[in-house]
Protein backbone atom coordinates (compact mmCIF):
# COMPACT_ATOMS: atom_id res chain seq x y z
CA UNK A 1 0.00 0.00 0.00
CA UNK A 2 2.85 2.30 0.89
CA UNK A 3 4.46 1.83 -2.44
CA UNK A 4 1.05 2.63 -4.36
CA UNK A 5 1.10 6.17 -2.36
CA UNK A 6 4.62 6.72 -3.29
CA UNK A 7 4.52 6.35 -7.14
CA UNK A 8 0.67 8.24 -6.93
CA UNK A 9 2.35 11.01 -5.28
CA UNK A 10 5.24 10.86 -7.48
CA UNK A 11 2.98 10.74 -10.20
CA UNK A 12 1.04 13.54 -9.18
CA UNK A 13 4.43 15.57 -8.16
CA UNK A 14 6.04 15.36 -11.89
CA UNK A 15 2.48 16.32 -13.28
CA UNK A 16 3.17 19.47 -11.10
CA UNK A 17 6.38 20.23 -12.18
CA UNK A 18 5.44 20.03 -15.76
CA UNK A 19 3.05 22.48 -15.60
CA UNK A 20 5.14 24.93 -13.46
CA UNK A 21 7.66 24.54 -16.26
CA UNK A 22 5.36 24.83 -18.90
CA UNK A 23 4.00 28.07 -17.49
CA UNK A 24 5.67 31.35 -19.53
CA UNK A 25 4.84 34.39 -17.26
CA UNK A 26 1.74 32.69 -15.94
CA UNK A 27 1.02 31.26 -19.44
CA UNK A 28 0.39 27.70 -20.22
CA UNK A 29 2.59 26.64 -22.73
CA UNK A 30 3.58 23.43 -23.25
CA UNK A 31 5.93 23.97 -26.28
CA UNK A 32 9.62 24.54 -25.80
CA UNK A 33 11.93 27.67 -27.08
CA UNK A 34 13.14 25.39 -29.68
CA UNK A 35 9.94 23.74 -30.89
CA UNK A 36 8.43 27.99 -31.72
CA UNK A 37 11.63 28.08 -33.73
CA UNK A 38 10.79 24.69 -35.68
CA UNK A 39 7.03 25.85 -36.15
CA UNK A 40 8.17 29.30 -37.26
CA UNK A 41 10.24 28.10 -39.78
CA UNK A 42 7.28 25.52 -40.97
CA UNK A 43 4.71 27.75 -41.05
CA UNK A 44 7.71 30.22 -43.13
CA UNK A 45 8.69 27.50 -45.49
CA UNK A 46 4.64 27.58 -46.25
CA UNK A 47 4.04 31.27 -46.82
CA UNK A 48 6.98 31.19 -49.03
CA UNK A 49 5.58 28.85 -51.34
CA UNK A 50 1.96 30.01 -51.74
CA UNK A 51 3.29 33.56 -53.85
CA UNK A 52 -0.66 33.56 -55.04
CA UNK A 53 -1.77 34.25 -51.06
CA UNK A 54 1.61 36.00 -49.81
CA UNK A 55 3.52 38.07 -52.56
CA UNK A 56 6.69 38.16 -51.07
CA UNK A 57 9.05 41.08 -52.23
CA UNK A 58 12.24 39.47 -53.91
CA UNK A 59 15.40 41.27 -52.22
CA UNK A 60 16.98 41.03 -55.36
CA UNK A 61 14.74 43.06 -56.92
CA UNK A 62 14.40 45.62 -54.17
CA UNK A 63 17.54 45.44 -51.97
CA UNK A 64 16.96 48.83 -50.47
CA UNK A 65 13.52 48.29 -49.14
CA UNK A 66 14.83 45.32 -46.93
CA UNK A 67 18.29 47.01 -46.10
CA UNK A 68 15.59 49.11 -44.14
CA UNK A 69 13.64 46.74 -42.85
CA UNK A 70 16.79 45.00 -41.57
CA UNK A 71 17.91 47.81 -40.22
CA UNK A 72 15.21 48.42 -38.20
CA UNK A 73 14.87 45.25 -36.65
CA UNK A 74 18.85 45.08 -35.72
CA UNK A 75 18.22 48.44 -33.86
CA UNK A 76 15.03 47.12 -32.34
CA UNK A 77 17.16 43.70 -31.51
CA UNK A 78 20.16 45.26 -30.10
CA UNK A 79 17.94 47.51 -27.44
CA UNK A 80 19.15 44.50 -24.85
CA UNK A 81 15.31 44.26 -24.42
CA UNK A 82 13.81 41.31 -26.21
CA UNK A 83 14.97 38.01 -24.35
CA UNK A 84 15.31 36.11 -27.41
CA UNK A 85 17.12 38.21 -29.27
CA UNK A 86 19.97 36.08 -29.82
CA UNK A 87 18.23 32.89 -30.50
CA UNK A 88 15.09 33.47 -32.71
CA UNK A 89 15.44 33.66 -36.45
CA UNK A 90 13.97 37.43 -36.77
CA UNK A 91 13.69 37.05 -40.58
CA UNK A 92 11.38 39.67 -42.03
CA UNK A 93 9.48 39.88 -45.10
CA UNK A 94 7.45 42.58 -46.89
CA UNK A 95 3.91 41.06 -48.33
CA UNK A 96 3.21 43.44 -51.29
CA UNK A 97 -0.69 43.59 -50.88
CA UNK A 98 -2.51 46.73 -50.20
CA UNK A 99 -3.14 45.49 -46.79
CA UNK A 100 -2.72 47.55 -43.45
CA UNK A 101 -1.88 44.58 -41.65
CA UNK A 102 1.74 42.98 -40.20
CA UNK A 103 1.97 39.44 -38.39
CA UNK A 104 4.18 37.62 -36.32
CA UNK A 105 4.94 33.60 -36.12
CA UNK A 106 6.66 32.03 -33.39
CA UNK A 107 10.05 31.64 -32.93
CA UNK A 108 10.60 35.27 -34.45
CA UNK A 109 9.68 35.74 -38.15
CA UNK A 110 7.89 38.48 -39.25
CA UNK A 111 5.74 39.87 -42.60
CA UNK A 112 4.85 43.47 -43.24
CA UNK A 113 2.41 44.39 -45.87
CA UNK A 114 3.59 47.47 -48.81
CA UNK A 115 -0.14 49.33 -47.10
CA UNK A 116 1.14 48.96 -43.99
CA UNK A 117 4.61 50.76 -44.82
CA UNK A 118 3.17 53.41 -47.04
CA UNK A 119 0.37 53.90 -44.35
CA UNK A 120 2.50 55.29 -41.79
CA UNK A 121 4.32 58.35 -41.41
CA UNK A 122 7.77 57.76 -40.20
CA UNK A 123 9.80 55.58 -38.63
CA UNK A 124 9.31 56.05 -35.58
CA UNK A 125 5.46 54.65 -36.08
CA UNK A 126 6.64 51.44 -37.73
CA UNK A 127 9.23 50.61 -35.58
CA UNK A 128 6.76 50.52 -32.97
CA UNK A 129 4.72 48.32 -34.98
CA UNK A 130 7.29 46.10 -35.61
CA UNK A 131 8.42 45.97 -32.06
CA UNK A 132 4.55 45.46 -30.78
CA UNK A 133 5.07 41.82 -33.39
CA UNK A 134 8.68 41.30 -32.49
CA UNK A 135 6.47 41.06 -28.87
CA UNK A 136 4.63 38.70 -29.80
CA UNK A 137 7.33 36.32 -30.52
CA UNK A 138 9.33 36.97 -27.44
CA UNK A 139 6.54 36.47 -25.03
CA UNK A 140 5.70 33.61 -26.97
CA UNK A 141 1.90 34.78 -27.33
CA UNK A 142 1.45 32.18 -30.35
CA UNK A 143 2.43 28.90 -29.24
CA UNK A 144 0.11 30.05 -26.34
CA UNK A 145 -2.95 30.14 -28.09
CA UNK A 146 -1.64 27.33 -30.17
CA UNK A 147 -1.45 25.33 -27.02
CA UNK A 148 -5.18 26.17 -26.46
CA UNK A 149 -6.52 25.48 -29.48
CA UNK A 150 -4.92 22.95 -30.67
CA UNK A 151 -3.13 21.32 -28.18
CA UNK A 152 0.10 19.93 -28.43
CA UNK A 153 -0.35 16.33 -30.26
CA UNK A 154 -1.83 17.66 -33.03
CA UNK A 155 0.50 20.50 -33.35
CA UNK A 156 3.92 18.06 -32.87
CA UNK A 157 2.41 15.93 -35.71
CA UNK A 158 3.11 19.03 -37.49
CA UNK A 159 6.61 19.55 -36.67
CA UNK A 160 7.13 15.82 -37.47
CA UNK A 161 5.97 16.22 -40.70
CA UNK A 162 2.41 14.08 -40.19
CA UNK A 163 0.32 16.76 -40.90
CA UNK A 164 1.90 19.42 -43.48
CA UNK A 165 -2.06 20.95 -44.06
CA UNK A 166 -1.91 22.52 -40.49
CA UNK A 167 0.97 24.56 -41.25
CA UNK A 168 -1.06 26.06 -43.76
CA UNK A 169 -3.90 26.58 -41.71
CA UNK A 170 -2.36 28.18 -38.92
CA UNK A 171 -0.68 30.26 -41.79
CA UNK A 172 -3.79 31.74 -42.97
CA UNK A 173 -5.21 31.90 -39.44
CA UNK A 174 -2.09 34.43 -38.49
CA UNK A 175 -2.35 36.56 -41.55
CA UNK A 176 -5.94 37.07 -41.09
CA UNK A 177 -6.78 37.06 -37.16
CA UNK A 178 -8.96 34.26 -37.82
CA UNK A 179 -10.57 31.71 -34.99
CA UNK A 180 -9.06 31.92 -31.55
CA UNK A 181 -5.54 32.03 -32.98
CA UNK A 182 -6.66 36.08 -32.63
CA UNK A 183 -4.28 37.63 -30.39
CA UNK A 184 -6.35 37.91 -27.18
CA UNK A 185 -6.83 41.74 -25.42
CA UNK A 186 -4.47 40.49 -22.85
CA UNK A 187 -2.04 39.63 -25.13
CA UNK A 188 -2.57 43.15 -27.14
CA UNK A 189 -1.63 44.92 -23.85
CA UNK A 190 1.15 43.01 -23.30
CA UNK A 191 2.65 43.47 -27.05
CA UNK A 192 1.76 47.50 -26.65
CA UNK A 193 3.97 47.22 -23.44
CA UNK A 194 7.14 45.62 -24.58
CA UNK A 195 6.69 47.80 -27.53
CA UNK A 196 7.67 50.71 -26.03
CA UNK A 197 10.01 48.65 -23.42
CA UNK A 198 12.07 47.73 -26.54
CA UNK A 199 12.10 50.78 -28.41
CA UNK A 200 13.00 53.12 -25.51
CA UNK A 201 16.55 52.33 -25.39
CA UNK A 202 17.45 53.46 -29.03
CA UNK A 203 16.87 56.89 -30.72
CA UNK A 204 13.04 56.68 -32.30
CA UNK A 205 10.34 58.35 -30.19
CA UNK A 206 8.72 54.92 -28.27
CA UNK A 207 5.18 56.21 -28.41
CA UNK A 208 5.20 55.49 -32.10
CA UNK A 209 2.16 52.45 -32.25
CA UNK A 210 0.66 55.04 -30.46
CA UNK A 211 1.00 57.27 -33.28
CA UNK A 212 0.03 54.61 -35.52
CA UNK A 213 -3.36 54.11 -33.45
CA UNK A 214 -3.87 57.90 -33.34
CA UNK A 215 -4.04 58.19 -36.92
CA UNK A 216 -6.50 55.00 -37.79
CA UNK A 217 -8.99 56.97 -34.78
CA UNK A 218 -8.92 60.16 -36.98
CA UNK A 219 -9.67 58.30 -39.95
CA UNK A 220 -12.92 56.46 -41.32
CA UNK A 221 -12.89 53.68 -43.57
CA UNK A 222 -12.32 50.25 -43.60
CA UNK A 223 -8.52 49.68 -44.50
CA UNK A 224 -7.78 50.17 -40.71
CA UNK A 225 -10.51 47.61 -39.60
CA UNK A 226 -8.36 44.86 -41.69
CA UNK A 227 -5.60 45.61 -38.86
CA UNK A 228 -7.96 45.98 -36.11
CA UNK A 229 -9.41 42.36 -37.04
CA UNK A 230 -6.41 40.99 -35.69
CA UNK A 231 -5.68 43.78 -32.86
CA UNK A 232 -8.68 44.98 -30.54
CA UNK A 233 -9.87 48.87 -31.06
CA UNK A 234 -7.19 51.36 -29.73
CA UNK A 235 -9.74 52.67 -26.83
CA UNK A 236 -7.26 53.21 -23.77
CA UNK A 237 -4.74 51.10 -25.49
CA UNK A 238 -2.77 54.89 -26.53
CA UNK A 239 -3.79 56.08 -23.07
CA UNK A 240 -1.18 52.77 -22.39
CA UNK A 241 1.17 53.00 -23.93
CA UNK A 242 2.01 56.70 -22.88
CA UNK A 243 2.03 55.82 -19.04
CA UNK A 244 4.74 53.23 -19.86
CA UNK A 245 6.59 55.60 -21.81
CA UNK A 246 6.12 57.95 -18.65
CA UNK A 247 7.08 54.98 -16.36
CA UNK A 248 10.20 54.65 -17.96
CA UNK A 249 11.14 58.34 -17.86
CA UNK A 250 9.50 59.95 -20.55
CA UNK A 251 12.64 60.32 -22.92
CA UNK A 252 11.79 62.23 -26.38
CA UNK A 253 12.62 60.42 -29.28
CA UNK A 254 13.16 61.28 -33.28
CA UNK A 255 10.59 60.51 -35.65
CA UNK A 256 13.18 60.05 -38.33
CA UNK A 257 10.40 61.06 -41.34
CA UNK A 258 12.75 61.71 -44.02
CA UNK A 259 13.76 58.54 -43.58
CA UNK A 260 11.07 56.88 -43.43
CA UNK A 261 9.90 58.07 -46.80
CA UNK A 262 12.88 57.03 -48.65
CA UNK A 263 12.35 53.43 -47.14
CA UNK A 264 8.36 54.06 -48.72
CA UNK A 265 9.96 55.28 -51.74
CA UNK A 266 12.17 51.74 -52.00
CA UNK A 267 9.13 49.74 -52.31
CA UNK A 268 7.25 48.76 -55.70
Amino acid sequence: MRSYYNKASCFFLSIIIFFISSCDDGRLNIFTVDEDIQMGREITNEILANPDDYPILDEAEYPEAYQHLRRIRDDILASGEPRYADRFDWDVYIIDKDVLNAFALPGGNTFYYTGLIRYLDNEASFAGVMAHEFAHCDRRHTTARLTKLYGYQLVLSMLLGDNPSLAAEIAADLALGLTALAFSREDEYEADEYAVKFVYPTSWDSRGVAYFFEKMELEDGADWMVYFSTHPHPNDRIERIYKHWEALGSKPGNLYEDRYQDFKASLP
